[in-house]
């Protein structure tokens, strides 16, 4: 009867455990991992430090001017670090062959031959177009440890970055659709 009740209160804590797992991957976003066990990321961004100097003569509109001119959702996202819904997306099953930039300031980003399929609901990305084109922040917001990715340009919030990509990096570059504009180039076929 003991060993009954001590599996049934084990299985019940797995019950648990995978709902609130769920809760926070749906509500939170692109989240799949709060620890970061290994030094991927660590040594990744450590390497970009001295070359994500962020020239302020390249984006000096300040956030009133910003928000004229941005879309509100794109306001929502770039300047106040929102989140869109996931699967929602323009681009979070797009396939076409081109660029992906800022689309608060041009800043070249990605490349499509950088992007996966994650199943998480935005588009994700193994690596950036350079070094210098994104910059990182820590994010400690709704109790968890997360990076922040940030255009290299003009700041703007584009999602977060992870360690459960594929190679050759391991990483995953979770990012809103709204704050990229996507510039296809031609003469390629689409991506299978």
């Amino acid at each position: 009867m003991k060993s009954n009740l001590s599996l049934q209160i084990y299985n019940f804590s797995k019950i648990i455990s995978a709902c609130m797992i769920a809760v926070s991957i749906f509500t939170i976003g692109c989240n799949s991992s709060n620890h970061y066990s290994t030094n991927k990321m660590t040594e990744s961004i450590n390497n970009q430090t001295n070359v994500n100097k962020v020239d302020s003569s390249l984006q000096n509109m300040n956030d009133d001017s910003l928000k004229k001119k941005l879309s509100p959702e794109l306001y929502l996202v770039a300047r106040q670090k929102g989140t869109e819904k996931p699967f929602s997306g323009e681009y979070w099953n797009f396939k076409e062959i081109g660029t992906y930039y800022c689309a608060v300031c041009g800043n070249p980003l990605f490349k499509s031959d950088g992007k996966f399929e994650s199943s998480c609901g935005w588009p994700s990305f193994f690596e950036p177009i350079s070094k210098g084109s994104i910059i990182y922040a820590p994010d400690s917001s709704y109790g968890m440890q997360r990076t922040e990715v940030l255009c290299g340009k003009c700041k703007s919030h584009l999602g977060h970055v992870f360690e459960d990509g594929p190679p050759p990096t391991g990483l995953r570059y979770c990012i809103n659709s709204v704050v990229l504009h996507f510039d296809k180039t031609t003469g390629q076929k689409k991506q299978d």
